[in-house]
C-alpha cells in the first residue's frame, strides 16, 4: 500500500511551483530532489521532485513535469504518495492503524479512526464505543504498545484525558 505524503494546494509564482499540505513527518526525505511521487488521480502523475523549499511555514514543490502556472493549477487537490517501505519499529502509517481496537486496562474503549501527524507529536483519533471521539497523543507514556498482528493499541491515558472535549 502506498503512503500519502501531501496534498497539492494552489500554484505559487509563474514557474510551476505549488504549495502543499504536508502529511508526513519526514518532508526532507520524502520531497528530496529526484523523488518520484505517485498521484491520485493517477492521470496527473507520476511527478518527479525538482525542488522543495519552505516559504515561511508553507512547503513549495517544483516538479520536472510542471513548467508553468497553468499546469500547476491543474494539479490543485492532487494527493501525493510514495511507495510504502518496510515499516521500522518506531514508524506508523495511518493505514496500519485504522480500525485497530484501543484497550485501556484490558477493556476495549473504541477503535482508531485517524492519525494526525504534527510537528511536535502525532495524535491518534479514537472513535469511542459511545460514538464520541477523543485524541490520544502517540507517545510511549500514553500508547506503550501497538500490536499490528493482534489488531490492538494498548493505551494508558492519564486520568481525565479521555473525558476532554466531552460535556
Amino acid at each position: 500500500m502506498d503512503v500519502k505524503v501531501a496534498r497539492i494546494g494552489k500554484p505559487h509564482g509563474i514557474r510551476g511551483e505549488v504549495t502543499v499540505q504536508v502529511l508526513t513527518d519526514d518532508p526532507e526525505t520524502r520531497f528530496a530532489r529526484g523523488t518520484r511521487l505517485l498521484t491520485e488521480p493517477a492521470s496527473r502523475g507520476p511527478l518527479t521532485v525538482k525542488s522543495a523549499r519552505w516559504n515561511k511555514h508553507i512547503l513549495l514543490l517544483g516538479f520536472d513535469e510542471v513548467n508553468d502556472r497553468n499546469r500547476a493549477e491543474e494539479l490543485r487537490g492532487t494527493m501525493l504518495y510514495v511507495e510504502a517501505e518496510e515499516s521500522t519499529d518506531d514508524a506508523w502509517f495511518e493505514h496500519d492503524l485504522l480500525g485497530l481496537e484501543v484497550h485501556v486496562d484490558g477493556e476495549v474503549i473504541g477503535k482508531v479512526s485517524a492519525l494526525h501527524t504534527g510537528p511536535a507529536q502525532d495524535l491518534l483519533e479514537v472513535e469511542l464505543s459511545d460514538g464520541s471521539e477523543t485524541l490520544l497523543p502517540l507517545v510511549e507514556e500514553i500508547v506503550p504498545e501497538i500490536d499490528l498482528d493482534a489488531g490492538v493499541v494498548t493505551a494508558t491515558p492519564p486520568p481525565g484525558l479521555l473525558d476532554l472535549d466531552r460535556e
